[in-house]
């Protein structure tokens, strides 16, 4: 049977993956994983509501209840109100589950629009201004823009599709101005590959403008491998952000 390959690696189709996709790594107190992903859900959703609103649903919640009470008497009107809420196209989740059967580990994969990064760096920053966290079982998010399976040549395909967007804000610059970046490499569960086998890899894909500065980065390339998956994205402000532990950021307040 002839096998069929995706186009963005040489990776068949038909290998699934636990973990999948863009989304948002996150470390929690053993035992309370189930309610970590609750937790998570409900903060996640608050925020791509803010950020990224989906017409005719985001924009009007919160309103139907003052709604119904000024128009009680008219029937027609709630009738009318309950039949555009049933047509309404059904929304995609934006958020879902992957299970990563390993303890104090959740993942949570992001569908369009959401961008994890923007999610994560937003979350972070309001903790940072006010101290509230907003959760209670999550320690550690880690923002995922691309997977792939952890080998070299989907690592490789993988940096070079990821890192396109934001590299992009370089060009038209003669000459392109020069940054300094880290790699920022978090191995679990995964013995195939060696940490300078990944480092390597990844340092290939860096444009020739960004060179390697290991005590005062202004990028960092956050780097997950969990047992046979690998995710990557690429940011500023980690350090900044306390490298997006929100127990350390609530404390900063």
């Amino acid at each position: 049977r002839k096998r069929k390959y995706r186009s963005d690696g040489p990776t068949p189709t038909w290998i699934k993956r636990t973990v999948d996709g863009p989304g948002v790594w996150a470390s929690c107190v053993k035992g309370k994983e189930k309610q970590t992903l609750g937790e998570l859900y409900d903060l996640f959703e608050s925020l791509a509501s803010e950020l990224w609103p989906i017409e005719g649903r985001d924009l009007t919640e919160g309103h139907g209840a003052s709604e119904d009470e000024d128009l009680s008497g008219d029937l027609e009107a709630q009738v009318a109100r309950e039949l555009a809420a049933i047509k309404r196209p059904r929304v995609e989740k934006r958020f879902a589950n992957c299970q990563t059967n390993t303890p104090c580990v959740v993942f949570i994969s992001c569908r369009p629009p959401v961008d994890p990064v923007k999610l994560i760096v937003t979350h972070a920053e309001n903790v940072q201004k006010t101290g509230v966290t907003r959760t209670k079982y999550t320690h550690r998010l880690i923002p995922v823009s691309g997977s792939c399976v952890a080998n070299l040549p989907e690592i490789h395909s993988a940096c070079r599709r990821t890192f396109a967007p934001f590299f992009a804000h370089d060009e038209g610059t003669d000459p392109p101005q020069t940054h300094k970046y880290k790699i920022e490499l978090r191995i679990r569960n995964h013995s195939t590959l060696t940490r300078m086998d990944i480092i390597e890899e990844v340092a290939k894909c860096m444009p020739d403008n960004y060179t390697v500065d290991l005590d005062d980065p202004e990028v960092f390339v956050l780097v997950e491998v969990f047992k046979s998956v690998c995710g990557v994205s690429v940011l500023r402000d980690y350090y900044k952000l306390q490298k997006f532990n929100v127990m350390t950021l609530s404390n900063e307040k």
